[in-house]
């Protein structure tokens, strides 16, 4: 079994990887749905237009991109662990004034570098999965959010629909992973993708280890069938 510092090592390597084609083989391998997904993610935050939103293995920061594009007051800090996935972001940086709004920042999603309840916001996207200590991340994002803050996370899970699930599950183990490698140079990388989601927790359990780190009102919501879902927590 992978000890959670080999996880980290590894995941950061993979994602250095395919840093320069993340973004084309996210939207190509979801037909563009993911843009839909962090539409609404963002929306979710919309009672905080104004001040720092925290988004948290921001990865290329398509999310970080979105949270300025809706609030024109919002300032975003985007932490990812992996240095080339921030310098891959910045290539797609808006050439207006949102740049200025968008501080992106190399830092370990379960050691935070933010003080004490510095965020009205808090959002991870496709990020928790990939925590190799998930509580201590939990516990770190309830530590830098402000009182009466949001936490929300939009990550993949595994759909019950008895006749969306064989698809999906063929999509995600068969092919997905040969095109991305074929596009990317690293079919292990989508592998990791595939053995990850199925390894996860069940939404239930998510909610619970939000509840533990202090997170009140907790909830889900699946989307598209529930390859993804939406959890919330507040502070």
């Amino acid at each position: 079994m992978q000890s959670p510092d080999d996880k980290k090592k590894f995941v950061r390597q993979k994602f250095s990887s395919i840093s320069s084609k993340y973004d084309l083989l996210n939207s190509v391998l979801s037909f563009q749905i993911d843009r839909y997904w962090r539409w609404l993610t963002t929306r979710m935050l919309k009672e905080f237009p104004e001040g720092p939103v925290l988004d948290l293995c921001a990865g290329t920061m398509p999310l970080s991109r979105e949270l300025t594009r809706q609030a024109p007051g919002r300032q975003v800090v985007a932490i990812d662990f992996c240095e080339d996935m921030l310098r891959a972001g910045l290539n797609h940086m808006p050439h207006d004034e949102r740049r200025s709004r968008i501080a992106p920042v190399c830092g370990d999603g379960e050691r935070i570098p933010a003080r004490d309840e510095m965020f009205w916001g808090i959002t991870v996207a496709f990020g928790v999965r990939n925590l190799s200590r998930t509580q201590e991340g939990l516990n770190e994002m309830h530590r830098v959010l402000k009182k009466s803050g949001k936490l929300l996370i939009l990550e993949f899970s595994r759909p019950k629909n008895p006749i969306v699930r064989p698809f999906y599950n063929f999509y995600l183990n068969r092919i997905l992973p040969v095109v991305a490698g074929m596009v990317s140079g690293d079919k292990e990388a989508y592998e990791y993708l595939a053995s990850s989601i199925a390894k996860f927790y069940e939404p239930a359990d998510l909610l619970l280890m939000m509840d533990k780190a202090g997170f009140v009102k907790t909830f889900c919501r699946p989307l598209t069938f529930g390859i993804v879902t939406i959890y919330v927590g507040i502070k």
